[in-house]
C-alpha cells in the first residue's frame, strides 16, 4: 500500500467561501478512480507534546501501489484543484510512505 498524507496551513483571513471553495475542492479528489482510502480533516483535538497541530487540515489517501499514486499525481480533478485553490495555502507538506 501507497499511503500519501498531505497538511495544508491556509492563508489567514480567508472568507468563508474560500474556504468552502478549498473545502469543495479537497474533497473532490477522494473521486480519482486509483484512491482507495480518502479522508480529509481537521486536527483532532488530542494535546501531547509529540503532536503537531499547526495544520489546517490534513488529507489522507491510500493506493494499491506507487503507480496508482503517480497516476493520481495528474488526474484531471487533481490539476483543477491545484489550479483552483492553490492560491489559498501559505504551506503544504507531504508525507509518502509504503508499507513494510
Amino acid at each position: 500500500m501507497f499511503v500519501h498524507v498531505v497538511n495544508f496551513w491556509l492563508k489567514k483571513g480567508l472568507s468563508e467561501a474560500d474556504i468552502k471553495l478549498f473545502e469543495a475542492g479537497v474533497s473532490s479528489l477522494g473521486t480519482i478512480e486509483t484512491v482507495v482510502h480518502f479522508n480529509v480533516g481537521k486536527p483532532a483535538g488530542t494535546d501531547r507534546p509529540v503532536i503537531d497541530r499547526s495544520y489546517d487540515y490534513c488529507l489522507l489517501t491510500t493506493f494499491a501501489d506507487e503507480a496508482g499514486h503517480d497516476y493520481y499525481q495528474i488526474a484531471p480533478v487533481h490539476l483543477e484543484f491545484i489550479k483552483n485553490c492553490a492560491h489559498l495555502w501559505d504551506k503544504v507538506l507531504i508525507y509518502d510512505s509504503e508499507s513494510i
